[in-house]
């Protein structure tokens, strides 16, 4: 069974940072591009960053400069790391892990809370 767990969400103050990590158990995880999401309550899942197999990255606008995603395919971990924190960064973070013509896998989320 596919499993993939965030951790590292927390509480920090405005202009903190965070690194949250997502562990996957999943064969074959290096061909997967692996993302990062997060929803707040009543409003759509939005994307934050990816990663594909090939190490290629892409961030929503709002975080550019100041989150980096990274992943260790022996760990089959990938990472957030989130610097430079806001409120309004303040969210339950996905991890995502998609292929072609494949279903995605999710993880269950980890909060994310920043303090003015």
């Amino acid at each position: 069974q596919v499993q993939l767990v965030e951790s590292g969400g927390g509480l920090v103050q405005a202009g903190g940072s965070l690194r949250l990590s997502c562990a996957a158990s999943l064969s074959g995880f290096s061909i997967y591009t692996m993302g990062w999401y997060r929803q707040a309550p009543g409003k759509q899942r939005e994307l934050v960053a990816t990663i594909t197999n090939g190490d290629s990255t892409n961030y929503a606008d709002s975080v550019k400069g100041r989150f980096t995603i990274s992943r260790d395919n022996a760990k089959r971990t990938v990472y957030l790391q989130m610097n430079s924190l806001k409120p309004e960064d303040t969210d339950v973070y996905y991890c995502d892990a998609a292929r072609i013509y494949s279903s995605d896998y999710w993880g269950q989320g980890t909060q994310v809370t920043v303090s003015s």
